[in-house]
């Protein structure tokens, strides 16, 4: 019974490892396929899959959007690395929840160093398709574009092929796109263009129908402006 018990934690510290290289795409080929079946059939490897692909892209997309010290992106990389070494699920899991905790004190430094980074606000009013949402936005600037940092409520999440697309416009009603999400809460988009000339933002309900345009099925509407 002994016996049984450890080579059980050990298949289970293999498959957590694997999972996680899944995650972060370094999962050699053959080992793939197989278990991307796996998980496909098992409820249970899908939620840890989630987990694992969540803790690797908020470490992402703190090593992307601010510049830490590079000794501390350093530590940020080993840590994601450290994941994928043999170790049970908890521990696995632990690692997962430092890295998180890295990245948003990463965040939180980075924006405290430069408070003065130009910034607009915006509140988002409600339409007839939705008339018990809300929402707000915060745009920042960064040297790779407009960062929006949108939270709405009362929006019906919409998953498989329906989806949310938000959309910044100008007064001459060019629409840009800025990203694409299934709820609205905790979103973040990314726009090329300044919200000085497209101040208009807005939220439509989308599916993947292969048409890139606007349905105009708007569900939030709202203007940007100056922020504090």
């Amino acid at each position: 019974m002994s016996s049984r018990r450890p080579r059980r934690e050990d298949a289970e510290s293999r498959e957590t490892a694997e999972l996680a290289a899944l995650a972060d795409g370094s999962l050699p080929q053959e080992r793939r396929e197989e278990l991307e079946a796996r998980v496909a059939a098992s409820p249970e490897l899908a939620d840890r899959l989630s987990e694992q692909q969540r803790a690797v892209a908020m470490a992402q997309t703190a090593a992307a959007e601010v510049e830490a010290p590079a000794a501390l992106r350093a530590r940020i990389e080993a840590g994601r690395r450290a994941r994928t070494v043999r170790a049970p699920r908890g521990l696995a899991l632990a690692g997962a929840a430092a890295i998180a905790v890295a990245a948003v004190a990463i965040g939180v430094a980075v924006f405290r160093s430069n408070p003065s980074a130009e910034r607009f606000q915006g509140a988002l009013a409600a339409t007839e398709l939705a008339p018990n949402a809300n929402g707000r936005a915060t745009l920042t600037k960064t040297d790779s574009g407009w960062r929006i940092e949108l939270n709405a409520t009362g929006l019906p999440r919409r998953d498989g092929r329906l989806f949310y697309q938000a959309w910044l416009r100008n007064a001459q009603g060019v629409l840009v796109p800025i990203g694409t999400f299934n709820d609205g809460r905790d979103v973040t988009l990314w726009a090329g263009v300044s919200p000085k000339d497209f101040s208009l933002l807005s939220v439509t309900r989308e599916q993947a129908d292969g048409d890139q345009a606007s349905s105009g099925e708007k569900v939030l509407v709202g203007q940007v402006h100056t922020g504090g």
